[in-house]
């Protein structure tokens, strides 16, 4: 009996997330690209994105990027910030839609009202949360109920981790505290010998 595995087709190719100067905060390929190629793509992207109305649909079609297959760009513009995603030609527009507003509400809970600045200095926290609703280019989970609890449990071990870490540090802070009689040195104890 012969098994036949087609072969695996990324839904979701990357994950963009740049400034309106194209200043990139966040690339997440499903694909290995070089660096170089990377780079081209965001500019790229960006110069097609950015020159796009406001009032205008949020997806491109039939845009050649990333494998020369027609692949989609489906992105939302917040502020001063662009969430990219570029998708699989069979991929639901509106669907994608609601998966870049359940990630951006993510971060919105997690740093309480997202900005620029959180991507910049919490990028790990960012990969993290981007991981929990899409892994190797397939969506993971879309519940931000769930996506948070995720985060939250994330969080309760790293503050254990954190926390095992200082002990010896609190231990030593302590017996610095705590007053203990010093004995001095130098000190002639008299001569105790017991004779039989």
């Amino acid at each position: 009996m012969h098994i036949h595995i087609p072969h695996l087709q990324w839904m979701i190719k990357a994950v963009l997330i740049f400034n309106n100067h194209g200043k990139p905060r966040l690339l997440k390929f499903y694909q290995h690209y070089t660096e170089d190629q990377q780079q081209e793509v965001l500019t790229d992207i960006f110069q097609i994105v950015s020159k796009r109305e406001d009032n205008v649909c949020n997806f491109l079609e039939s845009v050649s990027l990333l494998t020369g297959s027609d692949d989609k760009l489906i992105y939302r513009h917040y502020a001063t910030l662009y969430f990219v995603f570029c998708v699989d030609s069979t991929e639901s527009e509106l669907g994608i839609l609601d998966l870049i507003q359940v990630f951006v509400e993510t971060l919105d809970k997690c740093f309480e009202n997202v900005c620029e600045l959180d991507l910049i200095f919490h990028v790990d926290k960012v990969h993290y949360i981007l991981q929990e609703i899409v892994m190797g280019g397939m969506v993971l989970e879309t519940n931000m109920t769930e996506i948070l609890a995720r985060i939250n449990e994330q969080e309760k071990v790293e503050k254990q981790e954190a926390g095992l870490q200082a002990v010896p540090a609190k231990a030593m802070s302590a017996m610095k505290a705590m007053e203990i009689p010093k004995f001095h040195t130098g000190l002639a104890l008299p001569n105790f010998s017991l004779r039989s």
